[in-house]
């Protein structure tokens, strides 16, 4: 492998780790460094950092934090009416 191509995956642990988990990658980066960029959009999307995967993420948070709210103003709701029925 070039030089180059070790002090980037040296620098970047992120990188390296892609790399040591998806082996084929060794090979592709020896063969043609010009693989550089494919490399660090296959990683991006390994960790889960393309635009579609964030927008996902968040409507899924969103999702969550709004059945929290749900639960909590029916609970509260069921508190009210107890206390109105014992006044």
């Amino acid at each position: 492998m070039r030089p180059d191509v070790i002090q980037l995956l040296n620098e970047n642990e992120e990188f390296r780790n892609f790399v040591r988990q998806n082996p084929s990658w060794y090979r592709k980066l020896s063969r043609d460094p010009s693989v550089l960029q494919t490399l660090e959009k296959e990683a991006n999307y390994f960790y889960g950092r393309t635009f579609p995967q964030r927008v996902e993420r968040m409507q899924s948070n969103l999702g969550l934090a709004m059945m929290m709210m749900e639960m909590l103003k029916m609970g509260q709701d069921t508190v009210t009416q107890t206390q109105e029925t014992f006044s």
